[in-house]
């Protein structure tokens, strides 16, 4: 396996998650509602599809660097589809409408949906008879889970992908800004955030999960580049929000810490206030 310079550890999540991120509960629960998302740094897809099965999100697109995880993200959404609990009658009834098209939300209150259950079959299924298929988008609607995500293999930070000229009301980037910065020096991290902010709409949402200065020390001796750029670097994690301000993003919202051990960050939220 190639040593994972970019953070694209395989099984990441397997090491972080059960079934939801907790990181996703400290947000309003309308965050996603309705709106178009990009998450940069995917990995295999957990944060996407939960994002795309549970929040409501009208579209989301997951990015990552690594293809084969970007492989394993599509797995993922299959997986994840093949667990929920089976379309109640009352939501059968909605298949076809304007309702469910427009919103895959299955949270309740923001469209009135009965709320189903992510886990309600067991994985063992899944491994001893294989997914179920995906139904056509024009029976689920293609903007209700799993039509309404899906993933790309670009470094997102240097590439331009098609899913971008139509912007976005919300990016995700969680624990990747570490990844950019030991990879392209403090010049490519200012340059990650002018990108964000290009690609969010007005009044958009940046949600953002730092990482501690303090945890740059392993990375970057896992090859001679990472070494060699960390020497060069003068920002810190505590200067990123002034950055952020700077190119037009509101100051932070902080949304609380989460996570045990190393993975106890902040998730720090920016609105796009200026162009």
């Amino acid at each position: 396996m190639s040593v994972p310079t970019h953070g694209n550890y395989h099984g990441y999540y397997l090491k972080r998650l059960s079934v939801t991120d907790p990181r996703l509960a400290l947000l309003p629960e309308n965050t996603f509602t309705g709106k178009r998302v990009l998450d940069i740094g995917c990995n295999e897809g957990w944060v996407t599809c939960e994002i795309a099965q549970a929040w409501g999100a009208y579209k989301v697109v997951g990015v990552d660097i690594d293809d084969t995880l970007i492989r394993a993200a599509w797995k993922r959404r299959q997986l994840v589809w093949s667990l929920q609990e089976p379309l109640s009658s009352q939501t059968n009834g909605l298949e076809n409408s304007k309702e469910l098209d427009d919103s895959s939300s299955t949270r309740g209150n923001s469209t009135g949906m009965t709320q189903l259950q992510l886990d309600y079959f067991p994985a063992s299924l899944q491994h001893s008879f294989g997914p179920l298929p995906i139904p056509p988008s024009s029976i689920r609607g293609k903007h209700a889970f799993p039509h309404n995500v899906s993933f790309r293999t670009a470094d997102w930070t240097r590439e331009e992908i098609v899913e971008n000229v139509d912007g976005y009301d919300v990016v995700v980037a969680f624990s990747i800004t570490k990844w950019i910065h030991l990879n392209g020096g403090d010049d490519g991290l200012r340059a990650f955030f002018r990108r964000v902010h290009a690609v969010l709409k007005l009044g958009g949402l940046f949600i953002l999960e730092p990482q501690e200065w303090d945890t740059y020390k392993k990375a970057k001796r896992l090859n001679e580049s990472l070494r060699s750029t960390a020497q060069t670097l003068k920002l810190r994690p505590n200067d990123f929000e002034s950055i952020l301000k700077g190119i037009g993003f509101s100051p932070a919202q902080h949304a609380g810490i989460t996570g045990e051990g190393g993975f106890r960050r902040t998730v720090d939220l920016y609105v796009k206030e200026a162009s």
